[in-house]
């Protein structure tokens, strides 16, 4: 399980049999550390059972082998290689961790650059499905699709949608001799009408996957269309205009005071496949350059502006909110499905904290530019703002609604994956806004046709006048 921009689920499905990683990992913030070993030493053998994630482990000789799981199926997942005491590398270059829980048949697994952590309970012996033959066909296969939803996906009941009568509607349309583009095409079907962003299957070089009706996807085409008329119409009369992080953040000292900080993304910082503590340094980089003791000191107020923004790492989103407060506080708490017969039990909420950053911080107001193409990971730091302590006023159109982790499914037919969400992150009263997204304070048009046309940012007009009254 990772975060993942929209543009790289498709990276995704297209890598089957070689790098899916089901794993979750805690912030780099203090308070979300590394979890510490409880016993003498991490595990270095024995068959291990995720709680959630429909998931197991085998560790030996070095090698953490994972097993993607349901009633109906085991097929391998990812293989990560030992690097030390309690740390291990898969074929990705994504780094886990290891440890030892309470107890000799517990422990703790995180991934690098994500926020959590998997709770892991020692078995005896890897279920049969997983020492028997593997399924395979257009049936079996159809079989494993349906069954990763049914005992992973949290949002059925709450999306009005009917998986049952789904199954029912669809399978009989497949037999033997079904071709998997024809499958690709059932899936396709069956996913459409869950309008996640976070739910896609893939086969060979093409993918499909869907938002919310309404909104439109981020990509690298609108990004630069909007990067370009920011530039020219909002911060024409700026200063000190600077891009980081191969321009995925862009920072800028507007008239009157205020800066405007934009973010595209949490992810690409460093460039593709560069190991988290390469975006991280990236990323701070680029604030110790916006944030300066001077600057901090100076502000009225802070536009950040992520109204496209494409996902990526959460970790990356709770470090930057520790740039935005003098005070700890718990940016939202994560709980996933644990229990594939009963949709409503979960695994216990791990509350993630954001902690004040050990470098200049901005504690003043702050205007949260949102939209539909605010995604997953923007919309998972948009979450780490709303209990800040201090002004932070959201204005646009409500996100897209997607906030778990991705949780990638590999599927018998060779080339063919499929990713969902299986966890909720939580507001302190309990309230999930997966679905709807989080709604603005303010509503105003986000980068529509007629916003273009007659050159009018309202939601960036609002903000400055929000900020300056």
């Amino acid at each position: 399980m990772r975060r993942v921009t929209t543009a790289a689920m498709a990276a995704l499905t297209l890598t089957v049999g070689s790098g899916f990683t089901a794993g979750a990992a805690t912030a780099v913030t203090p308070a979300n550390a590394a979890p510490r070993a409880v016993g003498a030493e991490s595990p270095k053998s024995g068959i291990w059972r995720v709680d959630g994630y429909g998931a197991m482990w085998s560790i030996r000789d070095g090698v953490l082998q994972e097993y993607e799981t349901t009633s109906v199926s085991c097929l391998k997942g990812d293989v990560a290689k030992r690097t030390g005491p309690g740390r291990y590398l898969d074929g990705n270059g994504v780094g886990l961790t290891l440890r030892a829980g309470p107890g000799r048949d517990r422990a703790i697994l995180h991934m690098d650059g994500t926020t959590g952590h998997q709770e892991l309970r020692r078995v005896a012996k890897l279920p049969a499905t997983c020492t028997g033959p593997a399924p395979e066909g257009p049936v079996a296969t159809f079989d494993v699709f349906w069954q990763s939803y049914e005992e992973n996906y949290p949002f059925f009941a709450a999306k009005g949608i009917d998986w049952h009568a789904m199954r029912d509607r669809y399978r009989p349309k497949v037999h033997a001799d079904t071709t998997p583009e024809e499958l690709f095409a059932i899936f396709s079907e069956m996913l459409d009408p869950l309008e996640d962003m976070h739910s896609g299957v893939g086969y060979g070089d093409r993918y499909f996957n869907r938002g919310r009706s309404g909104t439109v996807p981020p990509s690298e085409e609108l990004d630069a269309r909007v990067k370009k008329f920011v530039l020219a119409r909002d911060l024409k009369d700026a200063g000190h205009v600077q891009d980081f992080a191969k321009g995925r953040i862009t920072y800028a000292d507007l008239p009157g005071g205020q800066g405007y900080l934009r973010i595209s993304g949490f992810s690409g910082y460093a460039g593709d496949g560069a190991p988290y503590a390469a975006q991280l340094a990236e990323l701070d980089r680029a604030l110790d350059a916006v944030f300066t003791e001077d600057r901090t000191r100076k502000l009225r107020g802070l536009v950040i502006d992520l109204r496209i923004n494409g996902g990526g790492s959460d970790a990356l989103g709770v470090h930057l909110a520790g740039r935005l407060t003098d005070t700890g506080y718990v940016a939202y708490s994560k709980r996933a499905r644990n229990d594939p017969a009963d949709p409503t039990r979960h695994t216990r909420p791990q509350p993630v904290r954001v902690t004040p950053a050990a470098a200049p911080r901005y504690t003043g107001p702050v205007a949260v530019l949102t939209g539909g193409s605010t995604v997953s990971a923007g919309e998972t730091f948009v979450q780490a703002l709303i209990d800040r302590p201090g002004k932070a006023v959201r204005i646009g159109q409500p996100t897209q609604g997607v906030f778990s982790d991705v949780l990638p499914r590999r599927l018998p037919i060779s080339g063919m994956g499929t990713w969902l969400p299986n966890e909720e992150f939580l507001t302190r009263s309990g309230t999930t806004f997966d679905g709807p997204g989080i709604p603005p304070h303010l509503t105003e048009p986000v980068f529509t046709e007629e916003e273009f046309e007659k050159n009018r940012d309202s939601a960036f007009d609002k903000a400055l006048k929000i900020l300056r009254s």
